[in-house]
C-alpha cells in the first residue's frame, strides 16, 4: 500500500515538472505569430512589412537617420528583407537583411549595406513585433512590424 502511494506521488511530481517546463518554454517565446517547421521546432513568423530605422554612426554619421519600409519573406527558418522604397544609396527591391531563425530567435542575421555585409546580433520582442539589433560602430538598426 505504501509502495503504491509512493509511485503515485512520484508520477504526480513528474507530471507537474513536465507541465512546468512546457509552460516556461511557452512563456519564453510568447510570439503572436509563429511557424512550425517540419522538425517540430517553432520559430517566429517574420513575414510582412516592417518599418526600419537606420542611423549612421562614426564615419557613417553624415548619412544621418533613414527610415525605410522593409518587406520580409520567410521560407521555413530562413528569411530575406527587401527595401520597399528607393533611398539615396539603394534601389527599391534591393536586399537589406538575410538570416536564419531558431526557437530562441535569431541564429544568424546579415545586414546588406552595399559593398559591406555585417553580421548582426538581434533580439525579437516577446510579441514578435519589434526587432532590436545590437548597435555596432557604424550604425544602429531596428525594425518595427507595421
Amino acid at each position: 500500500m505504501l509502495k503504491k502511494a509512493g509511485i503515485r506521488l512520484l508520477a504526480l511530481a513528474a507530471m507537474v515538472f513536465i507541465l512546468f517546463i512546457a509552460q516556461a518554454q511557452t512563456q519564453e517565446q510568447g510570439w503572436k505569430k509563429t511557424i512550425t517547421l517540419p522538425s517540430g521546432e517553432v520559430v517566429c513568423d517574420l513575414n510582412g512589412e516592417w518599418d526600419s530605422l537606420w542611423q549612421g554612426r562614426g564615419e557613417y554619421q553624415t548619412v544621418g537617420r533613414l527610415r525605410v519600409a522593409v518587406k520580409i519573406t520567410q521560407q521555413g527558418n530562413s528569411f530575406e528583407g527587401i527595401r520597399m522604397h528607393e533611398t539615396p544609396r539603394f534601389a527599391k527591391g534591393s536586399v537589406i537583411l538575410t538570416g536564419e531563425l531558431d526557437k530562441y530567435g535569431f541564429k544568424k542575421v546579415l545586414f546588406q549595406g552595399g559593398e559591406v555585409s555585417d553580421s548582426l546580433k538581434g533580439k525579437i520582442s516577446k510579441d514578435g513585433n519589434k526587432i532590436e539589433f545590437e548597435p555596432n560602430s557604424n550604425y544602429y538598426f531596428d525594425l518595427t512590424r507595421k
